[in-house]
């Protein structure tokens, strides 16, 4: 037996998948929030004020209390209920099917080899300025970027190994499962169905996926991330794929991190960014482009769609 909406038209699809993720968050946020207050002790009129105190560890435990929650309740939740609605089988429509394990092991490589080309686009992006008309959305912007680069900066804090593993559960395993049910699972495959065109699904799905994270000097990088992940999902069709090539991507980071500290951090991410750019786009091209074809001819290419 059908569902009512599995043969609706793409654009009402999409519609109520936004519907859905909202009423997901809200609720989710809503009850988190609500157990929250016993837990951490804390009332209703201080939540304005925690998010600028990163240096006291109390605020810092009920941030990531948050993070978490919100990644249940705006990406895995609305995934499955969504999933469900269109299919009935979520898992088989969310894509959650075996693959080669060979498959597995070369989206590591794959997502390793990536990173000088991702690097290049960073620097590209950081260099990005508006006319000066528009100097205003400018310095907003920067303000949003050093915002969320001091939050990440305050979360990667970690003197034990239990932070380290909480860390890389809700920096590495939520947003790696979440955000690839929503947008390489969901959106990708209805904006596919849509514009009849895997690559304007896949392109559109990366730039919703970039903007999501409202960082606008990393916004480039995080959308060849999407175009990238998008692609491996097409090819591979098992949604396992994008999850551990997003899960290597944010967890080399945590772990390196952890090890080292932000000096090491700040090597990786200058890897590729040294010189010229136009060199360090091809060399990223040229690492990146041989096992992207190798993943495309041991893989499914049939779409699905």
């Amino acid at each position: 037996m059908r569902n009512s909406l599995s043969d609706a038209h793409p654009f009402s699809k999409i519609i109520f998948s936004i519907f859905i993720i909202l009423i997901s968050f809200l609720v989710t946020i809503l009850i988190g929030i609500l157990i929250a207050v016993p837990i951490f002790h804390i009332s209703l009129s201080d939540f304005a004020n925690l998010a600028n105190n990163y240096s006291d560890p109390d605020t810092l435990r009920f941030l990531k209390y948050l993070q978490t929650i919100q990644a249940i309740g705006l990406f895995i939740i609305p995934a499955f209920i969504i999933g469900y609605v269109f299919n009935k089988k979520s898992r088989i429509y969310l894509g959650f099917i075996t693959t080669k394990r060979f498959l597995f092991i070369l989206t590591i490589f794959i997502f390793l080899a990536a990173i000088p080309l991702i690097n290049s686009f960073a620097m590209i992006n950081e260099h990005m300025q508006l006319p000066n008309w528009l100097s205003g959305i400018e310095d907003w912007m920067r303000e949003q970027e050093n915002n969320a680069a001091e939050l990440t900066q305050a979360f990667l804090q970690m003197d034990n190994l239990g932070a380290l593993l909480f860390n890389i559960f809700m920096i590495g395993v939520l947003p790696s499962i979440g955000e690839e049910l929503i947008f390489r699972g969901v959106l990708q495959r209805l904006f596919t169905e849509w514009t009849k065109n895997i690559h304007w699904g896949i392109a559109i799905a990366a730039i919703l996926f970039s903007a999501m994270h409202m960082q606008f000097f990393g916004f480039l990088p995080r959308m060849i991330l999407g175009v990238l992940l998008g692609y491996l999902f097409y090819w591979s069709e098992s949604i396992w794929i994008p999850i551990i090539g997003h899960f290597v991507n944010n967890t080399v980071a945590i772990i390196t991190y952890y090890l080292y500290g932000d000096n090491m951090t700040g090597e990786i991410e200058s890897i590729g960014t040294n010189g010229s750019i136009i060199l360090s786009l091809i060399i990223g091209i040229l690492l990146l482009s041989p096992l992207l074809f190798l993943f495309y001819k041991n893989s499914n290419k049939s779409a699905r769609y």
